[in-house]
């Protein structure tokens, strides 16, 4: 089994975990209206969140071309905006849709060093996450999460290649962070998240036909606003 099929394969066994304590949650304890506080009540929160985050990407340099032995590959980092949508099932449980898009300028290493700018491609990963949240500590709110990601490589071009072509391709998430509130529907957050993302791709140069692996895996770090309607 390889690297990223092991990494999938955790991602998605937390996945489900999370989403059989989900599960377990809603059951015990069914969506009400409104909770009691004291001797009143007061309706409960609103189960949609946002959140409005500047993303740095930062990429694993890693990756290597069949058949050419010490060949490497490196990536640009970028920085770029990104818009979550949250579903608190519970005010611990959630679903997050992660949606962003940037680009990679990809380079030639190691002994293919000298093909400089191979291409560039640009690249949406919506993610989805199960998180949980912890409440015990008043404003401040850290989560954890775990999930899947869907890359698609578009708007692909070449530099020193004569073609390239880069697969979209599915991968495990990791994901932590925090929020802290401000008032009831504003605060500030913290996130960071790990793809494992590790496309192959098939690429011609000076007419020769090549296949290999970009080894990605980004560090996603972001920072923002959140809104809770």
């Amino acid at each position: 089994m390889t690297k990223l099929q092991m990494a999938a394969a955790q991602g998605a066994t937390a996945l489900l975990v999370l989403m059989g304590v989900c599960e377990q949650a809603l059951a015990a304890d069914p969506e009400q209206p409104y909770i009691a506080q004291g001797q009143g009540m007061v309706e409960a929160p609103n189960p949609w969140q946002i959140r409005l985050r500047a993303l740095e990407v930062r990429t694993n340099d890693s990756g290597f071309v069949g058949g050419i032995p010490g060949s490497n590959l490196s990536y640009s980092d970028t920085v770029t905006p990104e818009l979550d949508i949250t579903y608190f099932f519970t005010e611990n449980i959630a679903a997050e849709l992660i949606l962003a898009t940037t680009y990679a300028n990809i380079n030639g290493a190691g002994s293919i060093g000298a093909l400089g700018n191979v291409g560039k491609v640009w690249v949406l990963p919506p993610t989805l996450t199960l998180q949980y949240h912890i409440t015990r500590f008043g404003a401040f709110r850290p989560y954890v999460g775990a999930g899947l990601n869907y890359t698609v490589f578009y708007n692909q071009s070449v530099g020193s290649a004569d073609a390239l072509h880069i697969k979209n391709t599915f991968g495990a998430a990791l994901q932590v962070g925090f929020d802290y509130m401000l008032d009831q529907h504003w605060g500030v957050n913290f996130d960071l998240k790990k793809l494992f993302l590790e496309p192959d791709f098939t690429a011609k140069v000076a007419g020769t036909d090549l296949r290999g692996k970009a080894k990605l895996d980004p560090w996603l770090i972001g920072a923002g606003v959140t809104y809770r309607f």
